[in-house]
């Protein structure tokens, strides 16, 4: 058997078996994004929905309103991270269409199970349970937020941080 030319030490079987492969990979990719289920972004029927307004304050909270009434059903304190990240991207979107802070954002809860919050300004929308049960539970927590006794959510101090 010769040697492939060019490439010293390789045999011409081993380009064809690596042709193969590669053939492969790709008609079995093919074949289940054709054949398999359809892959769904539907979050299902809606349970429970809330219109809220978020606002940041002086001191760092991020405070929540009830758009129907205004009032404050709850308050974010410290880091809180991945909210200040949601809403902050839901800003940027806004602010890109020359929208301001007007329309509150709809928070929702559906009956599978997964919690969207959406923008209806921009059509943006955030299915929270995809960034992991911690986050998607920071938010659903206002479902049952009350303008009577606003909730305080805390982000625990860990160690190693003042």
């Amino acid at each position: 058997m010769s040697v492939a030319p060019g490439l010293p030490g390789t045999r011409p079987w081993m380009a064809w078996l690596l042709g193969l492969a590669v053939v492969c990979a790709v008609l079995g990719t093919a074949w289940q994004r054709f054949a398999g289920e359809p892959l769904s972004d539907q979050a299902g029927p809606v349970q429970w929905q809330r219109s809220l307004h978020f606002a940041d304050r002086a001191n760092g909270d991020i405070a929540v309103l009830d758009a129907a009434s205004g009032l404050e059903v709850a308050h974010f304190q410290g880091e809180q991270g991945f909210v200040r990240g949601a809403l902050r991207s839901l800003a940027r979107e806004r602010r890109r269409s020359g929208l301001g802070p007007e329309q509150p954002f709809e928070l929702m809860g559906h009956t599978n199970g997964r919690i969207t919050l959406r923008d209806p300004a921009t059509g943006m929308r955030l299915n929270l349970e995809s960034f992991g049960p911690t986050n998607a539970a920071n938010f659903s927590r206002l479902q049952s937020a009350s303008p009577a006794a606003p909730a305080t959510f805390v982000t625990p101090v860990t160690q190693g941080k003042s």
